[in-house]
This record gives structure tokens, C-alpha cells and sequence, in this order.
């Protein structure tokens, strides 16, 4: 969506190289979150899914960047990022219940 963005609008030169930045800084984090998330509901250990859920805290932060403070919010951007945070909430729920089910 940046690249529509940096298409149609007027996109400053010195905002669009920090919203680019963003961008691979959050895929490594959901790569990592979603790795961890994994292994430590199949191995059922705690210290993966608490990583993982800490991780959801950072990835949350940068959502709330593209939702908040980037140069250009669109509606679809809103969108996108609500649903995404709604989903970081409800995982981060189910994260916790699993961590403890598997401490007792």
C-alpha cells in the first residue's frame, strides 16, 4: 500500500524512507512471533509462548504506527490495522491461557 501511496500522493522523501523502514522491521517480528507461537504451543513450553507474546507487544507498537502516525492513513489502512490488532488482542488472550495450562 505504500507503493500506491507513494504513486498517487505527494509522498515527502524524508517520510517515506522511515514508513519503508517499518516495513521489513515488522515482517522479521511476525516471522519470529508466529515461529515461537508455534513452538511453544507444540512443545508446550512456556518460555517460547512468552517470547512470542512479548514480540506481540512490539508488533502492536508498529501497528499502531501505520495506524496512527504514518504519513498517510488511509481507510483501508484502518481497516487493516484494526483487524490486525483486534487479532494481536485476542492471541495475546489465548497465549496467556496456554501459558497457564501449561504451568499447572
Amino acid at each position: 500500500m505504500i507503493v500506491y501511496k507513494s504513486q498517487a500522493f505527494s509522498y515527502p522523501d524524508e517520510f517515506l524512507a522511515p514508513d519503508l523502514a517499518v516495513l521489513p522491521i515488522m515482517a522479521i517480528l511476525e516471522v519470529l512471533r508466529l515461529y515461537l507461537g508455534v513452538k511453544g504451543n507444540l512443545t508446550e513450553e512456556k518460555a517460547p509462548l512468552g517470547l512470542s507474546l512479548a514480540i506481540t507487544v512490539g508488533s502492536a507498537i508498529l501497528s499502531v504506527y501505520f495506524l496512527v502516525w504514518q504519513t498517510y492513513v488511509l481507510k483501508a489502512d484502518v481497516v487493516l490495522n484494526a483487524v490486525l490488532l483486534f487479532t494481536y488482542g485476542l492471541e495475546s488472550v489465548l497465549k496467556v491461557m496456554a501459558i497457564a495450562a501449561f504451568v499447572s
